[in-house]
C-alpha cells in the first residue's frame, strides 16, 4: 500500500461507514437541513471535549478541514493505513421534505468506480417505507443482482421503526440474497430524524423471525448500549459496530472503555466491527484508527468489571476480519 506516513500496524482495516454528503448547496434551503447543521454543531462537543493535545497536534491542517472530494479521504485513507472504504451516500429525505436526496446510489457508484480497489459499493437503501417496500425490493435485488454489492445501509430514523411489520419483505429479501445490512440504531443524534424509530431492542423482533439476515448495528445503539449487547448476546446474526464512539478512546477513555468492555463481555471480539462514521473530516479517521489500535482497558475496571483486556487478534477482528468474513472478503492480501 502506498502512504503518506507508513502506517503503525499490520491490521487490515474495513470502514463500513465513510458517508458521502454530497453537494449540500441544493438543499441547505430546506428548514429540516438547517436543524440537522445546528445539530451537528452541538454533536461536536461531546466528540472532541478532552482530546489531548498530543493527538491534535500531529494532525495536518487539511485533516482538520471538511472536503466532500473522494481523493481526500482516500490520502487519509493511505495516511491511516485503512484498506477499504465502503462508500455510503447520505439520503436524509426527512429533512428536505421527501423531495430530495442528499447524494444519490448512482453518485456512490460512480466514486466507487473510479478506485474499485479501495473503495466498495454501500447503497443506502433508505427510506424504505416512505418510498414504498417494492421499490426498496427491487433497488436491493439490481444493486446486488447488477452490481454485485454485498453491504447495504438502512437508516430507520427518517422512515419508520426497525421492527414496523410493513418492512418483512425487505428483510426477507436481504436474507435471501444473502447481503450486510448496517441498521443505524441508538438516538438518531441529527433531528429531524425520529429517535424513536431506531431503539436497539427493536432489533430483536427482526433477529428472530431473519435469522439468517446478517444485522450490523451501528453506534453501538448508544446510549442503549446495554440493550444492543443483550440482543445480540442472544442472536448470532446481530452484530454491534463501534462507529462514531471510537474517538472516546482518546478524549474519554473511561467512558470508552466501558462501552467496549462491555461488548466483549456479553457479544465477544468475534462481533464487534470498528467504523469511523466519516463525514469529510481527516480527523475522524485518524482519531478512530489510533483509538482502536492503541487502547487497553485499564487494569481497574478490568478487574473491577470483569472486563478482559484486548489482545491484538481482538483488534485484527475488529479492524476488518470480521466484516471480511461477513462479506466473504479476502484479508490476507493488502492494497
Amino acid at each position: 500500500m502506498t502512504t503518506e506516513t507508513n502506517a503503525k500496524d499490520d491490521f487490515f482495516k474495513i470502514d463500513p461507514e465513510a458517508h458521502l454528503i454530497g453537494d449540500m448547496k441544493a438543499v441547505n434551503h430546506f428548514p429540516g437541513v438547517q436543524m440537522w447543521w445546528r445539530a451537528i454543531e452541538n454533536i461536536s462537543r461531546p466528540m472532541v471535549t478532552g482530546m489531548p493535545d498530543s493527538f491534535l497536534l500531529s494532525l495536518e491542517e487539511w485533516e482538520m478541514i471538511k472536503s466532500a472530494d473522494p481523493q481526500i479521504l482516500l490520502r487519509c485513507m493511505d495516511k491511516h493505513g485503512v484498506d477499504i472504504a465502503c462508500l455510503l451516500p447520505e439520503s436524509m429525505m426527512d429533512t428536505t421534505g421527501y423531495t430530495s436526496r442528499w447524494c444519490t446510489n448512482g453518485e456512490m457508484a460512480t466514486v466507487v468506480e473510479s478506485n474499485p480497489g479501495r473503495f466498495m459499493y454501500q447503497p443506502n437503501i433508505s427510506p424504505i417505507k416512505q418510498r414504498g417496500v417494492a421499490n426498496a425490493v427491487w433497488e436491493l435485488t439490481y444493486w446486488v443482482k447488477e452490481r454485485g454489492a454485498k453491504i447495504f445501509k438502512f437508516y430507520p430514523p427518517e422512515d419508520t421503526y426497525i421492527n414496523d411489520p410493513d418492512l418483512w419483505p425487505f428483510y426477507e429479501k436481504a436474507q435471501e440474497l444473502d447481503i450486510v445490512l448496517d441498521i443505524h440504531t441508538g438516538f438518531c443524534w441529527v433531528p429531524p430524524g425520529k429517535s424513536k424509530y431506531a431503539l436497539p431492542i427493536h432489533l430483536d423482533d427482526v433477529a428472530r423471525d431473519f435469522p439468517g439476515l446478517k444485522i450490523v448495528a451501528f453506534h453501538m445503539g448508544y446510549p442503549y448500549c446495554d440493550d444492543l449487547n443483550m440482543v445480540a448476546m442472544g442472536h448470532p446474526n446481530v452484530y454491534v459496530c463501534l462507529s462514531l464512539l471510537v474517538p472516546w478512546a482518546l478524549c474519554a477513555p473511561r467512558k470508552f472503555a466501558k462501552i467496549i468492555g462491555e461488548a466483549l463481555r456479553f457479544v465477544g471480539p468475534d462481533k464487534i466491527i470498528w467504523g469511523t462514521d466519516y463525514a469529510g473530516f481527516g480527523f475522524q479517521i485518524a482519531a478512530a484508527v489510533k483509538g482502536m489500535r492503541e487502547f487497553q482497558i485499564p487494569q481497574d475496571m478490568q478487574q473491577g468489571y470483569g472486563y478482559p483486556a484486548i489482545t491484538q487478534d481482538d483488534r485484527r477482528k475488529m479492524f476488518g476480519g470480521n466484516l471480511a468474513r461477513l462479506m466473504g472478503m479476502d484479508t490476507k492480501r493488502r492494497i
